[in-house]
């Protein structure tokens, strides 16, 4: 271990579910109780200008770890001041709600979670535990710093996922360029322009199949978040998304033409729904001007479910409508 892993001290601890603050110090305890405060305070206006205000408070802090309970069976570790995983201070907010309501409505089904820009492994870390159903999953994440982080939080759960440091995209084998300056939003898909990062190798979904880390009679979620090239991963997922698959995909807010929508509306068989936030239910896109009216912030992404399967079908239509 070097001099600056934060591993080296006891980490800063968390209990979403009480509120209980642990190995803090009186410096920390005004810096989480900030970033509680601003989370609330920017959730309105989607967080915007909250990592600013992460950044200004890490000024004063050391960059330990923090580890956030987020139930009694997941634990979740990222750098104390991280300017996006610190809203998780705010034990009201819930991250990318649509796709908890939807893992939270599957948990009796058995089924393989394939996380691809898994980032950290929020999603890993959760689905895997018992509160969602205690599934299988497969983290595969980009950047080499990413995934070093992505496997703490593997070991932190008991070593109960596997992490892949890999790109995905339309066709396996190759190197792709890895761009970006914030850690939740690394990209292969960038420009000449972008911050260049590293290399990476480059799998397809169809990949895994013919790697045999998925067998293609299985039963899979896939969350598809790969920063701009979601349209080539599906392209890269046919066999897949002919099994009993649904893949969980971003439609990015800035995108008014549906860029994604499109695209899977154009392939024989495939099914899009999306939460629609004045029924409460997960609704059927049978044309892209549909999300004219949910996807209101260009700045954010929103998740899209495509499916071919028909169980999947049934299962986002039977979904029970939030209750407000």
């Amino acid at each position: 271990m070097s001099a600056s892993d934060p591993r080296q001290t006891p980490p800063l601890t968390f209990d979403r579910r009480t509120g209980r603050l642990g190995g803090a110090s009186l410096t920390e305890r005004f810096a989480a109780f900030a970033m509680k405060a601003g989370a609330r305070l920017t959730e309105p206006i989607w967080h915007r200008g909250f990592s600013i205000g992460c950044k200004i408070l890490s000024i004063a802090l050391d960059g330990r770890e923090a580890v956030v309970d987020l139930n009694e069976d997941a634990r979740f570790a990222f750098p104390f001041g991280d300017g996006y995983w610190s809203v998780l201070f705010d034990a009201r907010y819930v991250y990318e709600a649509e796709l908890e309501r939807f893992l939270m409505n599957v948990v009796d089904v058995d089924y393989t979670f394939v996380d691809c820009g898994a980032n950290y492994g929020l999603w890993s870390v959760l689905v895997t535990s018992k509160p969602f159903g205690a599934h299988r999953a497969i983290a595969i994440e980009a950047s080499s710093r990413n995934a070093v982080k992505c496997r703490r939080n593997a070991e932190i759960n008991g070593g109960r996922f596997a992490v892949r440091h890999q790109a995905i995209g339309e066709a396996a084998g190759g190197v792709a360029r890895l761009s970006g300056r914030k850690h939740e939003a690394f990209t292969i898909a960038a420009g000449d322009d972008a911050v260049f990062c590293e290399e990476v190798g480059v799998i397809s979904l169809d990949s895994l199949i013919d790697d045999g880390t998925l067998k293609q009679d299985g039963r899979f979620v896939v969350k598809l978040d790969v920063e701009g090239v979601e349209i080539e991963a599906l392209k890269g997922g046919r066999r897949l998304l002919d099994a009993d698959s649904i893949i969980l995909c971003e439609e990015h807010g800035a995108d008014r033409t549906h860029g994604v929508t499109r695209h899977v509306l154009a392939q024989p068989g495939c099914r899009e729904f999306v939460l629609d936030p004045r029924t409460g239910r997960f609704e059927e896109v049978r044309e892209p001007a549909f999300l004219d009216r949910i996807k209101t912030n260009h700045a954010v992404g929103y998740n899209v479910f495509v499916t071919k399967s028909p169980f999947w079908t049934e299962r986002l239509r039977s979904a029970p409508p939030v209750v407000r």
